[in-house]
């Protein structure tokens, strides 16, 4: 069985919490006994996080080597320049070493998207831009460490797709925060 669920802001990605008070977990929402998070998603980022109750597929849509291209709309502060682009387009240099190139493209107008609670912080005096950015590495954080690198902070971060899985539906409207459903391996 394979799960895409739309996980909302401050979820963490696992069904228990040992921390007091205790955080919103994946327990909350319904989700088909014996599935796991296939990868992880960061308690402030959203969107798709894959669950599945076979280990194996587990595997393959984690694993490195398999370079499933993973999918994110990214809310970042400021008015992206075009070395700001190409940087990324290029891979850059984090503190644990160079990322892997990445496709970035600006998403105007902005994607329509739930609103996030709580609300992203809005600046009078200071742009953002929404941009796509489809990587193929996990490391942690990483869509947030190289837009910081390149100089534009990470607002607001929502995967949309990993791999072939999407979290649109074949209607071309996304699950809303906290929804999933059965999908295809």
């Amino acid at each position: 069985m394979l799960i895409a669920f739309n996980k909302p802001f401050g979820v963490l990605c696992q069904f228990t919490d040992r921390s007091q008070p205790p955080r919103p977990t994946l327990a909350g929402f319904g989700l088909p006994k014996d599935v796991y998070p296939a990868g992880r998603l960061d308690h402030d980022s959203e969107g798709l996080l894959l669950l599945t109750d076979d280990g194996g597929l587990a595997h393959r849509l984690t694993d490195p080597r398999h370079k499933q291209p993973k999918t994110y709309w990214v809310q970042v502060e400021g008015d992206p320049r075009g070395e700001q682009l190409q940087a990324l387009r290029d891979g850059v240099l984090l503190n644990d070493g160079p990322t892997r190139p990445a496709k970035v493209r600006r998403i105007e107008p902005a994607p329509a998207l739930w609103p996030r609670d709580p609300p992203v912080r809005f600046r009078k005096t200071v742009p953002d831009a929404w941009l796509e950015i489809v990587i193929s590495e996990g490391r942690n954080r990483q869509a947030r460490r190289m837009t910081a690198a390149v100089g534009l902070p990470t607002l607001r971060l929502v995967r949309v797709a990993s791999g072939p899985h999407r979290l649109h539906g074949p209607d071309g409207a996304p699950l809303a925060p906290g929804e999933w459903r059965e999908v295809g391996r």
